[in-house]
């Protein structure tokens, strides 16, 4: 074997090793079960982001990420990604209904990545909203119902076609 050929082999055979170990690596660490949260605040809140923060990473929600509407309330909207755990999902409704005075709007989970939640976005239009009552509310965040019941019936919310009278 030249100088050459052995100093390809040797290179190959750290490549390998290198690849190999942080495939090992990356086997044995979970992701997360929610990759990202963007909320939208009442200006209001600004001063008490810290505390809002703070709840939010007690209830299992932490890398959350704040804006603040300059006027008015944020719309009352909640979207979820279509593997968001339910205990999760249900925190995150919690926190809307507190931090958002309330949960009106659901957006659809195939407009998001899988593990993403977003609170009070105004990034989508009446086209893909869902209304959703309190009673309709309730029903999600029932402590009984598992991740893939949770989802369908979200999916089930939010499947109805929008009436577009109006603006369309």
């Amino acid at each position: 074997m030249t100088l050459r050929q052995y100093a390809s082999a040797c290179t190959i055979a750290v490549c390998i090793s290198v690849i190999g170990v942080s495939a090992l690596l990356a086997e044995g660490t979970a992701a997360p079960s929610v990759s990202r949260v963007e909320v939208v605040l009442a200006d209001r809140l600004k001063s008490q982001v810290a505390a809002v923060r703070e709840e939010f990473a007690q209830a299992g929600l932490t890398n959350v990420h704040f804006q603040f509407a300059k006027l008015g309330q944020p719309p009352q909207n909640i979207g979820l990604g279509r593997d968001v755990p339910a205990e999760l999902a249900r925190e995150a409704i919690r926190l809307a209904l507190k931090y958002n005075l309330g949960v009106g709007i659901l957006l659809p989970e195939r407009l998001f990545p899988p593990r993403f939640v977003t609170i009070a976005s105004s990034n989508y239009d009446d086209t893909v909203e869902s209304r959703i009552d309190r009673a309709a509310l309730a029903q999600l965040q029932n402590p009984e119902l598992t991740t893939d019941e949770f989802h369908r019936l979200y999916r089930e919310f939010t499947s109805s076609s929008a009436d577009l009278k109006g603006r369309y």
